[in-house]
């Protein structure tokens, strides 16, 4: 792989880390997976609740395979690799239930307003939606 060396960084060095390719790649990684806190927080404060969107798991998939490839091609670190190692499977998880989710959203009829599957009215003009399934009473 070619050297970053004809950069007109100091030494070489641009903050004073050597930089080569898989380094790139490790940090692309790494802003991957934080950009998902931008997306998180930027969520939650446009809809002022607590919201973690797809978007954020998609991030979070992307940014640790990233990493994970940086830890198993480069870095060749068992503790690095483990801990990206199975990372993707909550996040697969839980896009599988966010996209459940969203096939089961409501549509109101007189506003179009798309409400929880179990809502019995809309949230937005207070029209009865059409028959919500309403869990089973627990047996006790």
């Amino acid at each position: 792989m070619p050297s970053l060396e004809h950069f007109p960084w100091i030494g070489g060095k641009f903050l004073g880390v050597e930089w080569s390719v898989w380094k790139a790649v490790g940090w692309l990684g790494n802003g991957i997976f934080f950009s998902r806190f931008i997306v998180q927080w930027f969520a939650t404060e446009k809809r002022k609740q607590v919201v973690v969107p797809a978007l954020f798991w998609w991030l979070s998939i992307a940014g640790s395979l990233v990493l994970l490839a940086y830890a198993v091609f480069y870095k060749r670190d068992s503790v690095f690799i483990f801990a990206y190692a199975f990372t993707w499977i909550p996040y697969i998880r839980n896009l599988m239930i966010h996209h459940r989710h969203e096939r089961a959203l409501q549509n109101c009829a007189q506003c179009g307003f798309l409400s929880p599957p179990s809502a019995g009215y809309c949230s937005q003009c207070g029209a009865k939606l059409a028959e919500a399934e309403q869990p089973a009473p627990s047996a006790r």
